[in-house]
């Protein structure tokens, strides 16, 4: 599969007619939108539209035809020369060139002319022999999705992706221009969500000055963008939707912008400034009345004000069990150097990572009832789970058995085997990485790894991963560790074994 083309962050500027049939005025145009593309050190390209008017146009309609189209298209004929021009000075300005075929033989001249992209128009998405002949050029393709519906655009994916195709989508409103209430922008993320491997971008109709649209496309996910482009004159006005190059200067500007906006997609460590920020508004702990070294400190005793020192207990460090370690005055500060501060408990580990666990599962997508039996496994103890454990959820367990398990990033499951139990992991979210009998993989969402029976095995995960385990019935006391430290251990001294989360039960109930 052809599949090295990136189309990320490409601005497709969209001649179509606008040349007017003049090769000038072509020339024009492209210089126009170089000029535009290289204020903002964007990525673009300039897409034409090829169709070969003796055999495209039925001889009848050459002349005098009362389709609304065809006297557009015959006006605007270029010949074949005329649009290797027009390419040489889209090279010329550092820019992609990319063209629509509306018929077969076009697609023989965009191979001849070496283009770097082939986009098909929305009203050629069912023109099935039109596709088979663009496939076949192994290029990269675009394609609209104007006017299709949701199992028309799934039909376009399967033959693509069955035909190896490198290729990207981009949501389409072929209504000219596109008013606000029909640009169904959120369409954006169903497609994105629909066909993940895939760039989503956003092709436009709607009135060149609202820069709007294409800023909420930016938020959608959207990571193409298409526009009509032209140039007016004395004697040239454009249509509604196209855009001359200041309206693209603004609205690449617009589309920058809402990128800066977004930011990276991860929770980011709050910068100093945010920091400092959030401190100054902090209330500090401080003390109603004289406390002597040695006193443990109430609730009754204690008041929290702003401000907040470094240093200084804020309201949320404030715990019970806090012993004063000195001497400390009506209204002092409790300090890290006045008092002590109970360690949490060994279990805090655990519960502190079931709320992680939780949010892989949202991340991932996989929803529980509130039936279900939750297995944690801390081979080393509580405080080692977040480096050496697993959460296990327990499905079924008949003669067939089904287990949903969740690791952390940078957790580990040490070796062992089974003595009956023959089971297969799949990957549904994330990556793990598995070792059977010193042989080492790496599985992504959708893989597998079967694990027989007595395969010494181990798995982690540096990313964090949710994955299925489906096998043959389970049996307590089946697992086999190669570490003595763990082998020696007591079933519930490895695991805690819970209703549901285990809400209540995990400082007290262990199985």
């Amino acid at each position: 599969m052809n599949d090295t083309f990136n189309f990320r962050d490409l601005f497709v500027l969209d001649l179509a007619n606008n040349h007017q049939g003049s090769v000038e005025h072509g020339l024009n145009i492209i210089r126009s939108m170089g000029d535009a593309i290289q204020k903002h050190k964007a990525r673009a390209a300039i897409k034409f539209q090829f169709r070969q008017m003796n055999t495209f146009i039925h001889p009848d309609h050459h002349k005098g035809s009362d389709n609304k189209h065809i006297p557009r298209f015959m006006s605007t004929w270029l010949q074949v020369d005329d649009y290797k021009t027009l390419i040489k000075e889209v090279r010329n300005q550092g820019m992609l060139a990319i063209c629509t075929p509306f018929d077969e033989e076009s697609v023989d001249v965009i191979e001849e002319f070496g283009f770097d992209v082939i986009k098909i128009a929305s009203c050629s998405a069912r023109d099935w022999p039109l596709l088979e002949r663009v496939a076949k050029t192994n290029l990269p393709v675009i394609f609209s999705t104007g006017g299709l519906t949701i199992s028309q655009i799934d039909d376009l994916v399967s033959f693509f992706d069955h035909r190896a195709c490198s290729y990207a989508i981009m949501h389409c409103v072929s209504i000219y221009p596109t008013p606000d209430e029909l640009c169904n922008l959120a369409n954006i993320t169903t497609l994105r969500n629909r066909y993940p491997d895939r760039v989503i971008g956003w092709s436009t109709h709607e009135d060149p000055n609202d820069t709007a649209p294409v800023m909420v496309a930016v938020g959608q996910g959207a990571a193409m963008f298409e526009r009509h482009v032209g140039l007016e004159t004395d004697t040239i006005k454009l249509n509604a939707y196209s855009s001359t190059a200041g309206q693209i200067n603004a609205w690449i500007g617009a589309c920058l912008k809402a990128k800066t906006l977004m930011g990276q997609a991860e929770r980011p460590a709050p910068a100093d400034v945010e920091v400092e920020s959030i401190e100054s508004l902090k209330r500090g702990v401080f003390t109603k009345t004289t406390i002597k070294k040695g006193s443990e400190l109430t609730r009754d005793m204690v008041f929290f004000a702003m401000p907040y020192t470094p240093g200084q207990l804020s309201s949320g460090d404030w715990k019970n069990g806090i012993v004063a370690t000195a001497d400390i005055k009506t209204n002092a500060q409790v300090t890290n150097t006045n008092v002590k501060v109970p360690e949490p408990q060994d279990v805090q580990a655990l519960k502190s990572a079931v709320h992680e666990v939780k949010a892989l599962l949202n991340v991932a997508r996989i929803p529980l009832n509130s039936e279900f039996e939750v297995e944690y496994s801390h081979h080393y103890g509580f405080k080692k789970f977040p480096e050496t454990g697993v959460v296990i959820i327990n499905c079924i367990n008949r003669e067939y058995c089904k287990k949903i398990l969740v690791q952390l990033a940078g957790q580990a499951h040490p070796m062992h085997f089974h003595k009956r139990k023959e089971e297969t992991f799949q990957v549904l979210w994330g990556e793990l990485h598995t070792e059977l009998d010193g042989r080492k993989k790496t599985l992504y969402p959708g893989d597998t790894q079967l694990v027989m029976p007595g395969v010494w095995h181990r798995f982690w995960s540096d990313t964090g991963c949710v994955f299925e385990e489906v096998s043959t019935t389970h049996f307590n006391n089946d697992s086999v560790y190669r570490d003595p430290a763990i082998e020696n251990l007591e079933r519930h001294e490895r695991k805690t074994i819970v209703d549901h989360w285990g809400r209540f039960q995990v400082d007290d109930h262990r199985a």
